[in-house]
């Protein structure tokens, strides 16, 4: 495990497909103090003030591992393991919310952007730490706002040896224990959720688990089971 770091670039997960394409090894991760051109999920821009985490790591695929897809389910729970062992005792904990957002009550904290070339896969992860955006469509918190302040360097370390772990679970011993741990950090069976789909139609219904792969399943009130592998999934108050 290599951690680099760089003042500044345009988004580490760019710099990473690069240095994957030129044969970088699984394990490298590359982060920086500041990004000028960070973006998150749906082509969405990402805020990156210095302070808080922006960094992206390297997996190499086999023949023999679950479904790519799924690592933003093993990203996800090593977050969520990150960030909780940071957090004040007795203060509000994390969740995850389908399939990689962290969030601390309604409050985003965290963002996690996969992108694939060949048999790289890049897991670009930023974490609001010393502040966060004022964003119109969503609260949005840090780990600084919560009482539990931490450097960026610091925080990378933690999370590079947590992700190393769970990807070794999750190679030797397939997606069932990942699935196990996101279930265990995320907000409780029958949850509200809306659901926004790729072809732009939604769906409101309650959260009803994982599937196998990970894939999201949706009770909806008409009784229909609605299994869903890609959306925008937001969650409703009761």
């Amino acid at each position: 495990m290599t951690i680099r770091t760089v003042a500044a670039t345009g988004s580490t997960n760019a710099d990473m497909l690069l240095l994957a394409r030129d044969g970088a090894a699984e394990g490298l991760w590359l982060r920086a103090d500041r990004q000028t051109d960070g973006k998150g999920r749906l082509g969405r821009a990402w805020v990156s003030e210095p302070g808080n985490l922006y960094a992206s790591t390297l997996v190499r695929l086999s023949h023999d591992d679950p479904p790519p897809a799924t690592l933003a389910l093993v990203a996800a729970v090593a977050l969520h393991e990150a960030v909780g062992a940071v957090l004040p005792v007795g203060g509000p904990a994390a969740t995850l919310k389908w399939p990689n957002d962290l969030l601390i009550g309604e409050a985003k904290l965290s963002g996690i952007l996969l992108e694939r070339s060949g048999d790289a896969v890049v897991v670009g992860i930023g974490v609001n730490l010393a502040h966060h955006p004022d964003l119109a469509d969503r609260p949005t918190t840090s780990l600084a706002a919560q009482g539990a302040p931490v450097a960026a360097a610091v925080f990378a370390e933690e999370l590079a040896e947590v992700f190393a772990r769970w990807l070794a679970i999750w190679r030797g011993q397939g997606m069932a224990p990942v699935r196990d741990g996101w279930l265990a950090a995320a907000h409780p069976v029958g949850t509200p959720l809306h659901v926004r789909l790729p072809d732009g139609s939604s769906r409101d219904g309650l959260f009803a688990g994982l599937e196998a792969d990970g894939a999201l399943i949706l009770h909806l009130a008409s009784g229909q089971r609605h299994v869903i592998h890609a959306a925008d999934v937001s969650v409703l108050k009761d």
